[in-house]
């Protein structure tokens, strides 16, 4: 063995002290696209910091025109910790301070740069739970599908796919055409779940908040992680109506 060798370092240091244990942070990856719906991520990532999990977060170069577009907010790689918090504030009515600092705590979050191939989530080895895209704009889901990986985005992505990890697509789109269909057809039969950004009234929304909740309570219900944002279906007819 070569002096200052790899395997004599670790022999050395199995000999003394035990190592401290590796960081057990396992994140979700939550992809934001550039289709109209920035309140819909807004609603998944507290959501998601409220339910304890951790957030890789990647914020394409489109999403943050429509960002501007729908809420006022730049999202800034410099100043990403503050625009967040500014953005995670904003109900989906625009009122800027409808969520209290309270449920705000981004300590789990991490954010990557949209170009930042060399990212953690760009490689398999990097250890994640699955990954959540939402919103999916066709353009997205067309890169997805084809495996093309022109961003990080797109190559978390892919990579949450060839690691059969969970992979929820939150597409919001309409029409849809047949080019966009057959890309979502690539997506159901490699393993992701297409989950159209697709509101119900059953559970008695009275607030544009509670129809963007439902949508973000359906992509964590295809996650597995758990919250309270809509009422479910519990069987009984009039239930929506409330006590």
């Amino acid at each position: 063995m070569k002096p200052g060798s790899y395997a004599q370092h670790e022999d050395q240091e199995d000999r003394g002290s035990p190592r401290p244990p590796r960081p057990s942070r396992r994140p979700w990856v939550v992809g934001v696209s550039g289709a109209s719906g920035t309140p819909y991520a807004a609603a998944v990532l507290r959501a998601l910091l409220a339910a304890g999990e951790s957030v890789d977060l990647v914020v394409s170069r489109a999403s943050r025109l429509t960002l501007l577009d729908e809420t006022g907010i730049a999202f800034r790689d410099a100043h990403w910790r503050d625009d967040l918090r500014s953005w995670l504030a904003r109900g989906a009515d625009g009122k800027p301070d409808r969520f209290g600092p309270e449920g705000l705590d981004l300590d789990g979050v991490r954010h990557w740069g949209a170009g930042d191939l060399a990212a953690g989530p760009s490689s398999g080895s990097y250890p994640v739970q699955g990954m959540l895209i939402v919103p999916a704009s066709t353009a997205c889901v067309a890169g997805v599908a084809l495996g093309l990986s022109k961003d990080l985005l797109q190559r978390a992505a892919s990579v949450t796919l060839k690691e059969r990890r969970k992979l929820v697509v939150a597409v919001r789109e309409t029409p849809l055409n047949g080019q966009t269909l057959k890309h979502l057809v690539t997506l159901d039969e490699a393993g992701a779940v297409v989950l159209p950004a697709s509101p119900a009234f059953y559970a008695g929304a009275t607030h544009i908040q509670d129809l963007v909740d439902f949508v973000a309570g359906r992509v964590l219900d295809a996650a597995g992680v758990p919250h309270r944002l809509y009422r479910r279906w519990e069987g009984e007819l009039g239930g929506s109506r409330g006590d």
